[in-house]
């Protein structure tokens, strides 16, 4: 067990544990009220929105899987789909909220039944909005798992699961306690923690491995280029370019996404974070690049590193580089960044399904 990475990885959990709870008294307001509890009151200003909506979209999936696929070979389809869809959010959602706004909407489930006076509508898009959102909240799970298990933390039986139940039992304390406005504050920390790591991996790392050229001349063709078209197939271009418009039309259709964005204080908070969110896109580049430095530091072939790329495959690639590359430390503020980067969208999908359970169903 690596308990310098663990006593760093705790300290920062209950560092935004503390702040889930004290989130409760932040713009205080009635949280006996859903609007108040789920939807922060509909008072967040356009950084509060940029980090929380940030937090709902880049997540622990995005630190881990994402280098993962390009560690195997479709890993960049999430930077254009992440482009594609804002200027949609500016040309749409801006309305879309000044009308939940004027007739206290909270869920989509509401708007739909406004719009169309149809509440079994509303019903199946309550129900099919929860649905999807397992599969998320599974992910961030996952990211949990995978750095707990990085830390040396027993991966098999109980054991395994048991740090994974501590947390979400601490997501769902501050979570009922605060409402959205937890995850919000928590929102600004996360990203903190994750610009700083991320940041750190393409310095530091690339000057390890001799250069961006070293890295690139290191990764095989084959997982550079797509699969070209042949016989009559489009090869993987239809599966990568499907991939990225299907993510890019349903991720502000997500129940947690649309939370973020009705809690926001006016239609321009919308605007201004549609043309700011990008920034974020350009974060998730270069955290795709680190599946390229994971190949040319060959973390896959360490022996020391076998048990877990046996069990978590591909998904143990990041945390593997950031245990070559860094002193335990570092890795423990990488590893609870990647923690903290699931406990926050986490939190969210849980109050989105709540309203939608609460209004719609």
């Amino acid at each position: 067990m690596n308990w310098t990475a663990i006593i760093v990885f705790i300290a920062l959990f209950a560092l935004v544990t503390v702040l889930g709870f004290l989130a409760a008294y932040w713009r205080r307001g009635d949280l006996d009220q859903l609007n108040e509890w789920g939807l922060a009151g509909r008072r967040l200003g356009t950084v509060i929105t940029w980090f929380l909506l940030g937090g709902d979209v880049y997540t622990a999936y995005t630190f881990i899987a994402v280098p993962a696929l390009v560690f195997g070979t479709l890993g960049f389809f999430a930077l254009p789909y992440t482009i594609v869809i804002y200027p949609l959010v500016f040309l749409i959602l801006p309305r879309m909220w000044s009308v939940a706004h004027k007739h206290h909407y909270i869920t989509a489930g509401d708007f739909v039944q406004g719009r169309y006076g149809d509440r079994w509508l509303a019903l199946a898009v309550a129900i099919t909005g929860i649905i999807a959102t397992m599969p998320y909240i599974a992910l961030q799970l996952l990211g949990l798992q995978v750095v707990i298990g990085a830390m040396g933390v027993g991966t098999e039986g109980f054991l395994s699961d048991l740090p994974l139940i501590i947390a979400f039992v601490i997501l769902a304390a501050f979570t009922y306690t605060s409402g959205l406005r937890a995850p919000a504050m928590i929102a600004v920390v996360k990203d903190a923690l994750i610009y700083i790591t991320v940041l750190a991996m393409v310095i530091v790392i690339p000057i390890e491995l001799g250069g961006y050229a070293n890295i690139f001349a290191s990764v095989p063709a084959s997982k550079l280029l797509l699969t070209p078209p042949s016989d009559g197939t489009l090869g993987q271009f239809s599966a990568y370019a499907t991939l990225a418009l299907g993510s890019a039309f349903a991720l502000f259709l997500y129940p947690h996404t649309m939370t973020g964005v009705l809690s926001a204080t006016s239609r321009e908070v919308i605007r201004r974070n549609a043309a700011y969110l990008p920034a974020y896109s350009f974060l998730l580049g270069l955290l795709a690049l680190t599946g390229f430095m994971a190949i040319a530091a060959g973390v896959d072939r360490l022996p020391e590193f076998a048990p877990q790329f046996a069990q978590y495959k591909s998904n143990f690639a990041v945390p593997a580089l950031i245990l070559r590359s860094f002193p335990d430390w570092f890795a423990g503020v990488a590893f609870a960044a990647i923690g903290i980067g699931g406990l926050v969208p986490a939190a969210i999908m849980s109050i989105a399904a709540s309203n939608l359970f609460t209004r719609n169903i």
